[in-house]
């Protein structure tokens, strides 16, 4: 049994020799820490970092969603030890100018009006002949060969304009200019669906997924009601043409506590739960108690038990073990593994975990 085939099988609570295993990632100065606990030298990122640690791989068709043309990424100024720069968004973000690692400050963004986004959406254009593949052919024969499991990005509705807005003004926007915010997760779905369909027309994809990031611990950004009225008609659209095409597994990114919107997602057709986090509020096991096998569980291992050594990690697992062995379910750390998880208790999870997973 081949990769490709037992991540069909594990969403389809079919039997598997063993069950996929996959990762989210790991912070970027994480690998320094880990070179002096004994990790080799040359393991420096994500590609190389889940080879040594054995994992499973996948292959992921990312159409043109972005913006054409990007802005210029440029550093504005530079006072007080601190750099001012724009981004590839538009954005304009404050860091350290020591270079270390930090959430930028924003300090503005490109869309504050209609004015504004009339002249942003030029870069958001569906039909710019920009956004066409030449080598879609090339790309389709080399999916169709796959034995990994074959995926396409399929974007973001509200995550992405909640990045070009900014978040308290997106929440404000929702109330004061509601259909300025409609036109603009509008244009997306739109983006979207002329962008996956000449792919969907030509190669099988195992997954689709999305992103939003759209919640926090203490729930979703807009409230679920309007989440509805905003997004469930466009998350429809999408997956049904999705479906239509033979994709089973749909998801869209979101960390946080998803507990309030799930019902939206699974109704519109987004039937995967993606990655899951904890300690955030959300919970693999509650999910299957609520929803049954109608959702789709990926990630959802507390990351913050890696810290704490073998009996947390070993307990976690067992709590998820029952889900696991249910089905519809490949567990992994629920975001990336952050700075200061020693890398004796991470190698003690892949142990444990592997055991959970069959091999």
């Amino acid at each position: 049994m081949n990769a490709r085939e037992r991540w069909q099988r594990v969403f389809r609570f079919q039997s598997v020799d063993r069950i996929p295993n996959y990762e989210f990632g790991y912070w970027e100065q994480l690998y320094a820490e880990w070179h002096q606990q004994g990790l080799p030298p040359e393991i420096k990122d994500e590609k190389s970092a889940d080879a040594y640690f054995g994992l499973d791989t996948k292959m992921t068709v990312s159409p043109r969603l972005g913006l054409i043309p990007p802005f210029e990424v440029k550093t504005l100024y530079v006072k007080d030890g601190r750099r001012v720069y724009q981004t590839a968004e538009g954005v304009i973000c404050e860091v350290h100018e020591s270079g270390d690692a930090s959430i930028p400050h924003y300090l503005e963004f490109p869309i504050k009006d209609r004015a504004s986004w009339n002249e942003f959406k030029e870069r958001l254009d569906p039909d710019s002949p920009q956004r066409q593949v030449p080598n879609i052919d090339e790309i389709a024969e080399r999916c169709r060969l796959s034995d990994v499991p074959v995926g396409i990005n399929i974007g973001s509705l509200l995550g992405k304009p909640r990045d070009w807005i900014g978040f308290e003004q997106t929440a404000l926007l929702a109330y004061d200019d509601p259909e300025l915010l409609d036109e603009i997760i509008e244009n997306q779905c739109q983006l979207i669906i002329q962008g996956i369909t000449p792919f969907l027309e030509r190669i099988r994809f195992d997954y689709a997924a999305g992103w939003e990031d759209i919640c926090f611990n203490s729930g979703p950004l807009l409230s679920p009601a309007m989440l509805r009225d905003f997004l469930l008609p466009r998350y429809r659209r999408i997956a049904d043409l999705l479906r239509q095409h033979g994709v089973e597994v749909i998801w869209t990114d979101c960390d946080g506590n998803i507990m309030e919107i799930v019902d939206i997602w699974l109704e519109a057709g987004y039937n995967c739960m993606f990655p899951i986090e904890v300690r955030a509020g959300s919970d693999p096991v509650l999910l299957r108690e609520r929803y049954g096998q109608d959702v789709l569980l990926l990630g959802g291992v507390d990351k913050m038990i890696l810290y704490q050594g073998p009996e947390a990690i070993l307990a976690e697992l067992k709590r998820l073990a029952p889900v696991v062995e249910e089905g519809g379910f490949v567990p992994h750390i629920d975001h990336r593994v952050p700075c200061g998880v020693p890398l004796e208790n991470y190698l003690y999870y892949h142990k444990e975990k592997r055991a959970l997973l069959g091999y």
